[in-house]
């Protein structure tokens, strides 16, 4: 039985603390301590040995130099089934620390900071925490590590028990040894982002992610699944969205759900997106929200039944009134009116999830990542849309305005598409989609099979070059009357006279938008 009767405590998370040190007094536990913890336990009436008073060494350097000494940890590593450890500890005067309660320095809450500096950033690097940490969960066989205020009473209740279970203290290693880890990773990510000019993939990929919640499921009902958050997401990212109701999400909610918010906040103020298992099926931009919205969901409402909504503006009531005379599984916004509230709660099982911004022109340097069997892809997130001055008319055919503003907006949506991604749309309204198809005459085939309208007048756009004029002669088929792609094929000449040939008017890009 390994009963507990000294403790370390060094925290800079204070919740609980106080209550979980008067538990320990009370049980006649000496507690050791440093710094502020020290202080608010002494105010809090719990009698604390100072850990300078404990090692007979005072603190230095501003604190840098408290707990790195062999009394602290000779009493946290020693093991006490080996008479040698037993004797040292002996000889030395070193007294054996069974329980260890550290988190540590406020690195992460440091570096959100506004303003924070470098300096600010690395005084706030924890060293005597984190071996203290790693010391308690390498020797868990006799010592119980915590750095979780959440575990203060899983420990105390076993304790009542008479000792703290050999299975508990595992865990709590663990965990103990993820905390540091992720700590860790915080510091080194930081540090490549101050120390680096320009964005580059390090040698070694940290990456934290704290859990959020279980889900349901994964995309079958047959796999497990978690949500996870990244140390620091921006207020613009899924993850951070408030569920305001409705059913728990699952796996593919998720996915769906970032890519229908990802695609209304890249296209500004008053787009309405409809996703379908990752796809857009409806896209419209307009002042109007009801009519606008009425305009994406008729591009294709078969797909758009069971659908995912994207608005970037403030659901009104009136098409909250209009989304609930459908199925829809979930909408995703910057805000809903009360009224719009109060309707979409008949229908409890609707989820309604609240971005706290809908910033368009935010920029993301992070890596955009794609797992393969046994590694990882990174790369940069595909930020680019128009470069200035890059969109280049190659057609003798100039576009008009109306045109050039609908091929623009075409292009958006396309680079949101599953490639090859082939997109018609006329007058800020998306006509036909054709997603990821094996060829890209294919994708221009389903997106005329899609469009309920006339395709008269409209623009096309895709995702990548055209490698064979076939596609621009079965757009010429459906009145395509101009056509945005990035150009760059070795048979652009070919395209361009197919182009000619028809009367289109194109623009060439030179970004390509591969979503694979």
């Amino acid at each position: 039985m390994k009963s507990i009767r000294r403790s370390l405590i060094s925290v800079s998370d204070k919740q609980g603390v106080l209550e979980f040190a008067k538990e320990l007094h009370n049980s006649g536990i000496e507690i050791l301590s440093t710094g502020g913890t020290a202080e608010l336990l002494r105010k809090g009436g719990v009698p604390v040995i100072q850990v300078s008073d404990y090692t007979g060494f005072p603190e230095m350097m501003d604190g840098r130099i408290k707990t790195l000494h062999p009394r602290v940890h000779g009493g946290i590593l020693a093991r006490r089934d080996v008479p040698d450890h037993m004797k040292v500890m002996e000889e030395h005067g070193i007294r054996p620390i069974d329980l260890v309660v550290i988190n540590l320095y406020p690195f992460e809450q440091t570096i959100a900071k506004q303003g924070c500096t470098l300096e600010e950033a690395i005084e706030n690097i924890d060293i005597g925490g984190p071996a203290m940490v790693r010391s308690a969960a390498k020797n868990c066989n006799d010592v119980t590590i915590i750095v979780d205020p959440k575990n203060y009473g899983l420990v105390l209740e076993e304790m009542k028990k008479g000792s703290v279970s050999l299975e508990t203290r595992r865990r709590l290693s663990r965990d103990a040894f993820a905390h540091t880890a992720r700590y860790d990773s915080l510091i080194s990510t930081f540090l490549y982002g101050q120390w680096e000019d320009e964005p580059s993939f390090p040698p070694l990929l940290n990456q934290s992610y704290a859990k959020v919640q279980d889900l349901r499921y994964g995309e079958n009902p047959h796999q497990s699944a978690a949500l996870y958050k990244e140390s620091h997401p921006l207020p613009t990212d899924i993850v951070s969205a408030e569920q305001l109701q409705g059913k728990e999400l699952s796996f593919n909610n998720f996915i769906d759900l970032n890519a229908a918010w990802e695609l209304a906040r890249e296209l500004g103020s008053g787009a309405v997106v409809i996703v379908k298992h990752t796809n857009p099926c409806g896209v419209a931009l307009g002042e109007d929200q009801l009519k606008t919205f009425i305009t994406a969901r008729e591009v294709d409402p078969v797909s758009a039944f069971g659908g995912i909504l994207g608005f970037n503006q403030p659901v009104t009531a009136l098409v909250a009134e209009e989304i609930l005379k459908n199925f829809v599984e979930a909408v995703v916004a910057p805000g809903f009116d009360e009224e719009a509230k109060k309707l979409f709660a008949t229908k409890k099982n609707i989820r309604l999830m609240q971005m706290p911004s809908a910033d368009f022109d935010s920029s993301d340097r992070r890596f955009d990542l794609k797992r393969i069997s046994g590694g990882l892809l990174a790369q940069t997130s595909d930020s680019l849309n128009f470069v200035d001055g890059g969109l280049k008319v190659v057609s003798e055919r100039e576009p008009d305005e109306r045109e050039m503003e609908d091929m623009k907006f075409a292009w958006l949506v396309a680079k949101h598409v599953k490639s090859n991604a082939i997109v018609y749309a006329k007058d800020k309204e998306i006509l036909g989609i054709g997603a990821g198809q094996m060829s890209r005459v294919d994708s221009a085939r389903v997106a005329v099979e899609k469009a309920r309208k006339s395709l008269s007048g409209a623009v096309m756009a895709s995702d990548a070059f055209f490698p064979f004029r076939d596609s621009v002669d079965e757009a010429a088929k459906n009145g395509i009357s101009a056509i945005i792609s990035p150009g760059g094929s070795i048979r652009d000449e070919e395209v361009l006279q197919a182009a000619k040939d028809h009367n289109i008017a194109m623009v060439f890009t030179g970004t390509r938008h591969f979503k694979h």
